[in-house]
């Protein structure tokens, strides 16, 4: 699994300002514990499995050339620390073609990931962030002000 370096500021109340690259995203929790500014960390861990898993299934339909018209997946929490994961396959497929579409869905890399035990470190560090690295706008969400590639350590 390819991946770029995510980080995430402190913004007002439990709100985040994610980067991911070029890409912003805000994090919170709803009223009233936050100001539901954007989707939970749960929430954004269901995305992730929902997006990887409807990427799998489409990449072998289109592989394969399966008349595979559209992927649906919805993705919760259910008891007992499980994710329920619904997987809908839209076409003209065959009966096989439906089932190696859903063992798809269950190889994707974030599936793999958290059917596994993962370890994850904890390790104190210093923050190196683009100058001017996170503010708010005035909309209240993320924005990434400074030249590109300009960097500060951050202490």
């Amino acid at each position: 699994m390819t991946t770029r370096i995510v980080s995430v500021a402190e913004g007002s109340g439990l709100t985040r300002a994610i980067a991911i690259g070029t890409h912003r995203l805000t994090a919170d929790e709803p009223v009233p514990i936050g100001a539901d500014a954007g989707p939970t960390p749960g929430e954004l861990l269901l995305a992730a499995l929902g997006s990887c898993t409807s990427m799998a299934v489409r990449s072998l339909a289109d592989r394969r050339q399966w008349p595979l018209e559209r992927v649906d997946v919805a993705v919760r929490f259910g008891d007992l620390g499980t994710i329920v994961k619904n997987v809908g396959l839209i076409g003209e497929l065959e009966p096989t073609q439906r089932e190696q579409l859903l063992a798809a869905a269950g190889r994707c890399p974030v599936h793999r990931l958290l059917a596994r035990e993962v370890t994850v470190v904890t390790v104190p560090a210093l923050l190196v962030e683009p100058d001017g690295a996170f503010t708010w706008s005035s909309e209240g969400g993320p924005a990434v002000t400074g030249p590109a590639g300009a960097a500060r350590i951050r202490t």
